[in-house]
């Protein structure tokens, strides 16, 4: 099984790999454009700002190569923020997958969300094995809203997307990698789509 996660300057590529290799997982990290397109499965993480990362991607072609895929993709925080239509964060058009758009927190909440908040999680493959509502470990500013392809809720002063779902793509607000044995199953799972 080939895994791929994607190169570009948004990466918590790092803590991907470990939480990988702890589940056995040996995972390539480029951005070269025939490895991704070969690979049976494409990890699409992030952490940082949304117009430099789809400035990035566009500059190297890789907007039109994610959206054109049809193995499972999963695209992590500010990953998964992308692959919907639009985001707040600095007016920036992104890869449309998902047909929602991602605003900033409002109101005396604490920006951002840094720490442990309920998924309420669905019936959608990458929940598999996993007990009702469990923790997992979010930081971000932003967030998507709710819309047909939402596949978890989570409540910080609005209900958001925590995980959307459309085809191929799965998308997680949250940091698997971050959340412990859930994260690991959800990892887990979305290897054995």
């Amino acid at each position: 099984m080939q895994l791929v996660i994607i190169k570009y300057n948004a990466g918590n590529i790092q803590s991907v790999l470990y939480a990988l290799e702890r589940i056995g997982i040996a995972a390539t990290v480029t951005d070269d454009h025939s490895a991704i397109k070969a690979a049976d499965k494409v990890i699409f993480p992030g952490v940082g700002e949304a117009s430099t990362a789809m400035n990035y991607l566009q500059e190297r072609g890789l907007d039109t190569l994610i959206k054109n895929l049809t193995q499972p993709v999963l695209g992590i925080c500010l990953g998964m923020q992308l692959m919907c239509t639009y985001s707040e964060e600095n007016d920036t058009t992104c890869l449309g997958i998902f047909d929602t758009h991602v605003k900033k927190f409002k109101g005396n909440l604490k920006i951002p969300q840094i720490g442990w908040n309920t998924v309420e999680n669905s019936t959608e493959p990458i929940f598999t094995g996993i007990k009702a509502d469990p923790y997992c470990y979010f930081v971000h500013s932003y967030y998507a809203e709710l819309c047909k392809e939402t596949a978890a809720v989570t409540e910080y002063g609005v209900r958001f997307s925590s995980a959307l779902q459309k085809n191929n793509f799965y998308g997680v607000q949250f940091h698997p990698e971050k959340s412990a044995v859930v994260g690991e199953q959800i990892l887990q799972n979305f290897i054995n789509l």
